[in-house]
């Protein structure tokens, strides 16, 4: 496998569709305001978190069960701001849709803008022939309440592509993954 640079991450997004909204260049300023920056990068895309959020909140003094998940731990806020409370997490979604190809396996690592200030970015890879908005999820460390900022960089993907020789026998589509084409923020399904 191999990393692809920016030349192949535009080319992709242009002909294929592969990431939509696409922002060819790593951009820094909008609106006359300084953000945390998203788009192309030398060898990756960052990605941005929309304005959707699922606040985790315990007060209902549940069990956290992956197998058994409770939609009730959570409050939905929609803002350019999300404060997500001490040692908590919030779950949100990307602005970007994806649709990677089948010879194309992603990671997808948080920036070093939250990690400083002790927000954990955690994103699953992208497998191939997975479609969808992806969710994220921040985690906050720190005893005090942290800021995520709606519709700025959050996170770098960084796309692997495999030889030609060597593409998958069954992809993500193929066994019909349970988060295949999700459209919003997306809990734990089994």
């Amino acid at each position: 496998m191999t990393v692809k640079s920016d030349r192949w991450i535009r080319r992709m997004a242009e002909q294929h569709r592969m990431i939509e909204p696409f922002e060819p260049q790593q951009t820094k300023i909008v609106d006359e305001q300084r953000v945390v920056s998203f788009g192309t990068s030398s060898y990756g895309y960052d990605i941005r978190c929309s304005d959707e959020f699922k606040i985790f909140t315990n007060i209902n003094s549940t069990i956290v069960d992956p197998k058994a998940f409770d939609s009730d731990s959570f409050v939905d806020f929609k803002g350019d701001i999300c404060i997500i409370p001490p040692n908590s997490f919030a779950l949100a979604r990307t602005v970007e849709y994806f649709r990677i190809p089948r010879d194309v396996l992603t990671i997808c690592l948080g920036k070093s803008t939250y990690a400083r200030c002790g927000i954990i970015v955690n994103v699953t890879p992208f497998e191939p022939e997975w479609e969808g908005y992806v969710t994220l999820e921040f985690s906050n460390t720190t005893p005090l309440p942290a800021k995520i900022y709606a519709n700025e960089g959050v996170a770098q993907v960084v796309f692997f592509q495999c030889a030609p020789d060597d593409v998958c026998e069954t992809s993500y589509a193929d066994r019909g993954g349970k988060y295949q084409g999700q459209q919003g923020v997306a809990l734990p399904r089994m």
